[in-house]
């Protein structure tokens, strides 16, 4: 596999089922402690060589604990656990209409009371319809749900899934699927969970507990009288941070449900109810993991983590293995904690969560928060946990959730959903930490430990101070020796990053620091030992040779602090952070905002944490409850506001954050919570567009009254109009006047430019983009704002023109169709009209042997290592396209290549089954650019390397070519076409650029390659 932006071969990809992980390279550590001698491959497998086990590390606190067994998920149309929607509203929803039914949704500002008359009575129709649903189906029901959701989840046969899909009381039968906390904890085997000692909620109180390691500014208010409602693995009830006796709220409704190592005094009024949800993951084979409470108590960490950074009590210094880390506290300090537990060993049935989302609205919360999500993110609109979330948000309830942890790739957005405020992470805190090698050079990673600082003391690769089979190069347990790092600095690849720490810190070592092959996200975690982590794989390449040039006197000092090098700055975009675009609708805009995500302290479950009572954890998870405790503290100032115009209020008054102001990255920007308690203006959609949304096969969603623009996969040949509606909250008239930033390219008209409206009211206005010289096939950005008197409402714009394909993710990825073959190509046009097109021609692919000495046996790349050729190219202003390919007929090497554009890099190929080589970028800015062919696996001392580069002008005139193609297009229907050589062609390969033309509109085509013999 290849990529646009960093190595990605199969290690690369090593992420666990459900639970987004820190990814790690591969082991395969046989052969000697140093080096295996190039010429010699059958002396080992090398250090990191691909086709051995994949080492994975989590890197918070999604689990830390061996797992149970794991129920399956069924086939869409197979036996197993379903969930079943009928058609009837549920109580959040319904209107009346049903003959001596009262309406049961409650007014905009009231909440749902499921106590009344109204309600009670339409339940018992409710229950009255699935009983006769379930008797024509012969179905026995698990779980049943009438609140947020109507319908119920229950273990189908194939046959019993299609006579309810038939049966037209029924909306929807969906299998169930599993989900878990993705979140990027490190991995270690901690003992087993055990309840505390006293039961009755007295046990051991921790020192301190709170939020994001750092002094805590909620910002206006405090959040008394509201109650979050939080899903995920339960809570620690003796954290100090809910060490607090509360009266429950008057329209509190819910309980206390008892279980293992969890009693009704732990209910203490801050944390106000406490429920566990596993029925239907029970019922369909699944078991409570080893070390698990069957109860509302958290034994992993991530869920007291996310309740306390919420609502946490401020906490004047926290204590972590004997260090301080200073005063902490909830984002809304005096709001109150539901716990939802619907998770169990990370992971959890859709169906259970459902049921923890149906009690949650029914109890009478006002804020959910949601820090659960899918591998790669959402595959579907509109799942049965998003119709839930959606009635939930209708009867009042602000529902913040997690977009994910797979910042390696763009558009693995989860919980997408336009009435879900999906939150990005942030870095808020440095946290650096650096290296000084021997030989002068500086790398800047990350640390939350204590580090000795002074001067360079000798350093060691744990591969050369141990035992290979024992894996020394992880600095695996039991792998190193004592005499040979006592006193040194220890340098592992990652791997059981705990573990490792655990051993260099036993044998003796002075410090570790942690390097992974092909690079990593930037997480720290605290290892009560001298620990620093160098996560990109530049840094990794840079130390990795060094040592290898000094096996024997390598030297490196450690302290504490940095350049800033290691993000842009701060606040910034965390790495690991999930981006945007949305890739199951073109018109909604994911994620909506970033909030603190990285290296976030508060409570944790000491059963899951070493016996910790607090700890730093990283992810999108961490980010999703300090919005979760921002609405409440809006709630609690706002009491008329909806979830909707909370939404709003955060999400124009963010900030743009360092290094990018992309919304795809970072939404509308990083939360500014003293801002959206007074925003001025919000845009909210209406109840009816998001249930038309919902009820919609593939719905699009820029039509929403949304405070952002999404246009993805539009049709740059023709303007787009759209509408949006602002209300005035604030407290006197006000004038606004709109501008636009950013868009380049792009002509985007706002009519009425100004609009003045009294407080309560509201004015429409239109929105008309049109493209002129922007890019095809590419994003273009910006934002428009309102500007008045005392306030500003921002809204983010992101706008691609479909230009040849439609891609499901931002312009990072594999152009896949960009590339094609002559003798057949296809395009799929994102535009309807007359079709023309042109071509250069082709032009030959220039090749050049080349021999390069061997290098490290499975080493790192980096640019000054041996086992490296670099060769330069000059591609000119207006140019198609940079194609070069490496390759090798050693079948015992394994090759990989770079294209970089000074220090930036451009593209990378490094698939480790074979040595055929890619990398190429269409529409290359002009300059310098540079190939690296690395010799990652030498089959011998020498390595004979076939290097070839196509550089194909954009209106050059190449060997001639006839086009052949259709002449009309139609959106999104595909067509074929060919580019014949005129004449025959020399021997070896040829590419040609080809571009296309609709009513005077130019549209950028296709790279084009051939061989000789194709056309024969």
């Amino acid at each position: 596999m290849a990529t646009g932006t960093s190595g990605n071969r199969l290690r690369r990809l090593a992420i666990p089922t459900l639970v987004v992980a820190l990814i790690t390279g591969t082991t395969g550590v046989a052969g000697t402690a140093s080096a295996a001698p190039a010429g010699s491959p059958g002396s080992g497998a090398g250090y990191f060589t691909a086709g051995s086990d994949q080492k994975v590390t989590l890197t918070d606190g999604a689990d830390r604990r061996p797992g149970g067994n794991r129920a399956a998920t069924p086939k869409a149309t197979g036996s197993g656990m379903y969930v079943v929607e009928l058609a009837e509203d549920p109580l959040t929803t319904y209107a009346g209409g049903v003959s001596g039914l009262a309406r049961t949704r409650p007014a905009v500002g009231n909440r749902l009371d499921v106590t009344s008359a109204p309600s009670q009575a339409y339940r018992r129709h409710l229950d009255a319809q699935r009983t006769a649903v379930t008797a024509a189906a012969g179905v026995t029901v698990n779980a049943v749900y009438t609140n947020a959701f109507n319908g119920f989840s229950a273990k189908l046969t194939a046959q019993q899934a299609t006579t309810l899909r038939a049966d037209k009381r029924v909306r929807a039968v969906t299998a169930s699927r599993a989900l878990g906390t993705p979140t990027p904890p490190p991995t270690a085997t901690p003992p087993a969970a055990t309840p505390p000692a006293a039961a009755s909620g007295e046990g051991d109180k921790p020192a301190a507990t709170g939020l994001a390691g750092r002094p805590a500014k909620p910002g206006p208010g405090t959040g008394a009288g509201m109650v979050i409602g939080v899903l995920d693995t339960g809570i620690w009830p003796e954290s100090a941070s809910f060490a607090k006796k509360m009266p429950a709220p008057a329209t509190w409704r819910g309980t206390c449900q008892t279980g293992v190592a969890f009693v009704a005094e732990h209910c203490n009024g801050k944390i106000v109810g406490a429920r566990y949800f596993a029925d239907s993951w029970l019922a369909d084979g699944g078991s409570v993991p080893d070390g698990e409470f069957l109860s509302p108590r958290d034994a992993s960490g991530h869920g007291t983590h996310t309740a306390s950074t919420a609502a946490g009590l401020p906490i004047s210094n926290v204590t972590i293995d004997g260090r301080r880390f200073g005063p902490v506290s909830g984002v809304a300090p005096d709001a109150q904690i539901a716990v939802y537990k619907v998770l169990w060993g990370g992971m959890g049935y859709d169906a259970d969560i459902i049921a923890g989302i149906d009690a949650a609205v029914a109890d009478g919360v006002q804020v959910i928060n949601f820090s659960i999500g899918s591998q790669l993110g959402d595959w579907e609109a509109n799942t049965p946990i998003g119709i839930a979330f959606l009635n939930a948000t209708l009867s009042g309830v602000f529902v913040a959730a997690s977009a994910g942890n797979t910042g390696i790739v763009s558009g693995a957005i989860s919980n997408a959903a336009p009435w879900v405020t999906t939150v990005g992470a942030a870095v808020t805190n440095l946290d650096e930490a650096t290296i000084k090698l021997g030989d002068g050079t500086k790398l800047v990673g990350g640390s939350l430990d204590a580090l000795p600082g002074g001067d360079a003391l000798p350093m060691v690769f744990g591969d050369q101070a141990g035992s290979p089979d024992l894996g020394a190069v992880y600095c695996e347990p039991g792998s190193l020796d004592a005499a040979k790092i006592k006193g040194k600095v220890v340098a592992c690849a990652l791997s059981d990053t705990f573990a490792s720490a655990a051993e260099v810190k036993e044998k003796g070592g002075a410090a570790m620091v942690l390097f992974d092959p092909v690079g990593n996200y930037r997480v720290n975690s605290i290892y009560n030992f001298p620990v620093v982590y160098l996560p990109t794989e530049k840094q990794a390449g840079t130390l990795f040779n060094y040592l290898m040039r000094h096996p024997t006197d390598a030297k490196a000092s450690v302290r504490t602090g940095g350049d800033g090098s290691s993000v842009p700055g701060v606040p910034s975009v965390a790495d690991f952070s999930s981006t945007g675009p949305d890739k199951v609708t073109l018109g909604v805009f994911k994620p909506d905002l970033v909030a603190p995500g990285s290296d976030i302290i508060a409570a944790v479950s000491p059963a899951g944490n070493f016996g910790r009572q607090y700890d730093a954890y990283s992810g999108t998870s961490m980010a999703s409850p300090y919005v979760a405790g921002a609405a409440a503290i809006l709630h609690a100032t706002h009491p008329d506001w909806s979830p909707g115009r909370i939404a709003s209020a955060l999400r124009t008054t963010a900030t743009d954050t360092v290094g990018t102001s992309s919304p795809l990255d970072q939404g509308s920007g990083f939360i500014n919570l003293a801002g959206a308690t007074d925003p001025g203006l919000v845009i909210e959609p209406t109840a009816a567009e998001l249930v038309k949304f919902s009820e919609t096969a593939e719905p699009d969603g820029k039509e929403l009254n949304l405070p952002a623009i999404s246009l993805r996969e539009y049709d740059g040949t023709r303007p787009v109009t759209l509408t949006r509606t602002l209300t005035n909250v604030g407290t006197a008239r006000e004038t606004y006047r709109s501008s636009v930033s950013g868009l380049p390219g792009m002509k985007v008209t706002v009519s009425p430019a100004s609009v003045t409206l009294a407080p309560g009211k509201s004015a429409t206005v239109t929105i008309t983009v049109r493209r002129g010289s922007a890019p095809w096939d590419r994003y273009v950005t910006g934002s428009i704002t309102w500007h008045g008197r005392t306030h500003t409402a921002r809204i983010p714009v992101a706008a691609r023109p479909w230009g040849i394909a439609a891609r499901p993710y931002a312009d990072d990825g594999e152009e896949f169709a960009r590339m094609t073959n002559g003798a057949f190509g296809q395009v799929q046009p994102g535009f309807t009209g007359p079709l023309a097109g042109r071509s250069t021609g082709y032009t030959p692919m220039q090749r050049e042997s080349y021999s390069i000495p061997a290098g490290v046996y499975g080493g790192v790349f980096d640019p000054k290592a041996s086992g490296v050729k670099k060769v330069d190219f000059t591609v000119p202003a207006n140019t198609a396209g940079i194609i070069v390919e490496a390759n090798t007929e050693d079948p015992n090497t394994n090759l990989d290549l770079y294209l970089y554009k000074g220090d930036t890099l451009i593209y990378s190929s490094d698939r480790y089954w074979t040595s055929a080589e890619q990398a190429y970028k269409f529409l290359p800015e002009p300059g310098r650019y540079t190939a690296y062919v690395f010799a990652q696996v030498p089959g011998g001392p020498v390595v004979d390397v076939d290097l070839g580069y196509a550089i194909v002008g954009r209106n050059a005139k190449y060997a001639g070519a006839t086009l052949t193609l259709p002449s009309t297009a139609e959106r999104n229907q595909g067509f074929n076409f060919t580019l014949k050589p005129k004449k025959p062609l020399a021997e070896g390969d040829f590419w040609a650029y080809t571009e296309y033309r609709t009513n005077g509109t130019v549209v950028p085509g296709n790279l084009v390659y051939t061989q000789q013999g194709s056309w024969q």
